[in-house]
This record gives C-alpha cells, structure tokens and sequence, in this order.
C-alpha cells in the first residue's frame, strides 16, 4: 500500500477510558475489504502497553462511578445502549457487510441482535437473585452474586457484533468493566459500538476496546494478572492457549470453540420442512459459522432424495460482494480462502463426489475471496471433511441405517456443539436428545432464530461455559456465601 494511499483510509485508535488513544508503540494494521481485497481502514496495533492502559481504566471504573451504580441504573444504561445501537444500524450494517463480507440483510440482522442482547441482559440486571439456605438454629446464611471485576473478552472476527453482545451484554449487566480485544481481521463495528455505548450513558473506562493482533495484544489480554475472567470464542488451538494463560492467574475462562454440527434426518421427518434448514444452517456467512450444521446424516430410505433436494437448494444459492446483498459473500480473508481451498484439493485428490454447488456470479470481483458453496456426498465418517471444523461453505452428506448408527455418527467428531434431529416420532425425539453430545439440541428446527435467551456453549472440544440466556450472567459472576451468627 502506498503511503498516499495509507493516509486516504480511516484510522482507528484504541478505545480507552472514554477516549480513543493511538497505540503505545505506534503503529497500525490494515484491514482488508473481502468482497474486493481493497484496503478498508487501519486500526492501532495495540500491545502489552496498551492493555495495561485498558485494565487500569476498567479497575479505576469499578472504583468509581461504575462500580457505585444499583443494578437498576447499569440495566438502563444498557437499555438505552440498546436503543443507540438501532438508531446507527445503516451506518454499523455497511461497515459489518465491508468488514466481514457477509451480505447486507445478514450483517442488518447482526445489529438488531447485538441491540436484543442489551435489551435482554438490561432487563435481567436487577433480577439475578441470591438464596436464603436453612442451616443450624442461631444462624443465617445467605448467598450473593457479585462480578469478577475486570473481563477481558476475545471476539472473533465471523460474528463481531452478536459475539460482542452475548459476552459483554452479560459482563456489563453483572457490574464487570470490560476490556475488549476484536480480531484484527474484523473489528470495525466493535469500535463503533464503543464510541455508541459511552454516548449512551456507559461511563468511562467500563468498556475499553484494545486492537491488534492476537498474539501480541490478545495474549496480554489472557495472560494479564489483573483481569478476573476471560470470555474467548474461536479456534481450539487458540483457546487452549487462552485458557493455558488464564490459568497462571487461576482466572475462570469461558470458551466457545466452534463445532462440526450434524443434523440428522430421519425417513419419516418432513423432508419439506427440513431442506431450507439443512442448506441454510450450514452456509449462513458463507459456513463461518461455529454453529453451522456441516454434516448432513440421513437415514438410507431418504437419503437420495434428500440429496437431491439440497441439490436443487444449491442450484439457486448465488454468492457475490456484500453490498449485492445475495444469499452468500465471500469468506472473510485470502488466508481463509486458502485454508478452504486446501480441503477442497484434499477432497479432490481422495475422489470425493461433488453432489451439488452453489454459484459466484458472473461479475464479482476478481480479488475477492470467494469459494464456491460445495455438498459432497457419500463422505467417510474418518475423513477430514467430515471430521474437521471447515469454517467455509462446504457441507458434507452421509447415510445411516438406524438410530444407534446416527447417534454414532453424530458424536464421532471431536467437536460437541450443536444438534439438529429431524423426526416425527415423540420417543425417538427424546432419545436422541439425551444421546448427542451437544451443548444444544434442536428438535425439527435447528437454530431457533438466534435464541438470545437460549443458553449457548459446547463439549469436548467445542468448549465450556455457557452464554446467552440468564445462565451467562452467573458465568460473569462469583458466588459469595454470606453466614451470619445471631444466637
């Protein structure tokens, strides 16, 4: 990038007690737009340096007027967070779309869900309870909740917005300060929410957004011995070295770290009903999904048709630049490009066969990361294609003879995170659910729209902890059992 060039783009600093401050050491990262691989903006390199500016204003937050406010004053903050964030929702739907590449109406869906979550978890802010427990005669105990502190929250870069909402929403309602750092692929919005909730009403310091890369801000992050809690949602290989950090300091860490979700559809489901779900769940944001059902297990009695079904879903699935706002955009970088395309060789050079792909319209532009959708059928369960996350749009489809061989099949990944079971029989319905390893399990629909109440979080390898729902506020808290001697 030229240096004329470099000064026509938007720089960003951290976002700092209430302020934006250059990084410590100078410096910035590029971002790169992905539906064209132009230049978007440059955000600050933050480092070690910067993150101990950040913690220091949280911890002066707490000591302040943040951590002096009820619980009924943060949920109105929040509230009216909420509210902020809908009146901008042209302006943060467009910087998503360019961040992120995912089209316009998705990335438009990303900021009513991130204002739900402030809705939600600002009317929940008051109502998180402790107990009165019976004990000896002569005393009484009781239990409260209260925050950790400081939070430090790692956002990846497929769902900036709503990850952010999830995580901090809960933080915040709690009474934490928050130190936040985006993934430098995509972080535009995290930035301009931080600006949005200070105008709001949040006061300083109890939300500070530090940039950069992960190993060089994010590792500070994890590994800082004044944070209280860390919230990481990304890669496996990532977050153990999150948790590995955090563990130094015997800081709790919840972590959410992607999945290889099945849905399994049955011979008497409503095949119908099923497809949109089967196709739609696995290729949303172009499969940058942690949720994303990229395997398909159909029982032998309906498995061509199915196939053929999804065929004709990916007949009409076209994917293009972000602002055409067409069913799929591009993956988010070159890099991740690249990553997809080696399953893909992997997939051709084993003789895999292609059951159906989707199409890059005639147009899009030549340097934008785009990867066809692709359904491969008939994958061996031990392969990598049906074993490893993917994190682009590629779905895999296999057979399965009966229940215990679907229950098999489902839980032989490494992976534990979501669910979907498609079957008409009550009993089988239940059976099923109990026998998936998953965090969640979706019975004839599989998402439920977003469930912003929904507890949210996997096993195995997709993680611990839960978010979302009211059960990520008490992650976002510590229990204090409080016992009093009266006679």
């Amino acid at each position: 990038m030229t240096e004329q060039a470099s000064a026509a783009l938007k720089r960003y600093g951290n976002f700092i007690n209430g302020c934006w401050q250059d990084a410590c050491g100078g410096g910035y990262v590029t971002l790169t737009n992905p539906s064209d691989g132009t230049d978007l903006a440059l955000i600050a390199r933050g480092r070690a340096d910067d993150i101990e500016l950040a913690v220091t204003a949280a911890r002066d937050a707490l000591s302040g007027i943040w951590g002096q406010m009820t619980a009924t004053e943060r949920g109105r903050i929040l509230h009216k967070t909420s509210q902020a964030v809908l009146q901008e929702i042209d302006l943060l739907a467009k910087l998503e779309a360019q961040d992120v590449g995912k089209p316009l109406t998705q990335a438009r869906a990303d900021v009513v869900a991130l204002a739900r979550y402030l809705e939600f978890y600002g009317a929940a802010a008051d109502k998180v309870h402790g107990e009165t427990l019976p004990y000896q005669n002569g005393f009484t105990v009781l239990t409260v909740y209260e925050p950790h502190g400081v939070t430090g929250h790692i956002i990846p870069w497929n769902y900036p917005m709503q990850i952010l909402g999830r995580s901090l929403g809960a933080a915040l309602a709690m009474g934490n300060a928050a130190v936040v750092k985006p993934a430098e692929e995509a972080c535009l919005t995290i930035l301009e929410f931080a600006r949005i909730a200070h105008q709001a009403g949040l006061p300083a310091g109890a939300l500070n957004v530090v940039t950069g890369l992960g190993a060089e801000a994010g590792a500070a992050l994890s590994s800082h011995p004044q944070i209280n809690h860390v919230s990481f949602t990304g890669s496996s290989r990532t977050g153990e070295a999150v948790q590995a950090a955090a563990a130094k300091n015997a800081v709790p860490v919840t972590l959410e770290l992607g999945g290889k979700s099945p849905q399994i559809l049955f011979a008497d489901a409503d095949i119908e009903r099923a497809l949109p779900f089967l196709v739609n769940a696995g290729l949303q944001n172009a499969g940058q999904t942690c949720s994303a059902s990229s395997r398909i297990l159909v029982q032998n009695e309906v498995y061509e048709q199915v196939v053929a079904g999804m065929a004709a879903h990916y007949a009409a699935l076209k994917m293009g630049p972000a602002e055409a706002d067409l069913n799929l955009g591009p993956v988010v970088s070159e890099r991740q490009k690249s990553i997809v395309e080696s399953y893909l060789q992997l997939a051709e050079k084993d003789g895999l066969q292609i059951a159906a792909q989707g199409t890059i319209i005639a147009g899009a532009p030549q340097h934008g990361a785009y990867i066809r959708p692709t359904l491969f059928r008939d994958v061996p369960p031990e392969h990598a294609l049906a074993q490893e996350e993917i994190f682009g749009p590629i779905q895999v489809i296999m057979p399965f003879k009966d229940e215990a061989e679907a229950v098999a099949l489902a839980n032989s990944t490494p992976y534990g995170l979501v669910c979907g079971v498609w079957t008409s029989d009550g009993a089988r319905q239940f059976r099923m659910a109990h026998a998936v390893q998953a965090g969640q399990v979706f019975i004839n629909n599989y998402g439920a729209g977003g469930g912003v109440e929904l507890p949210f979080g996997g096993v195995k390898r997709s993680g611990h902890g839960r978010e979302k729902g009211f059960e990520a506020l008490y992650g976002f808290a510590t229990l204090k059992t409080i016992s009093v001697y009266h006679g």
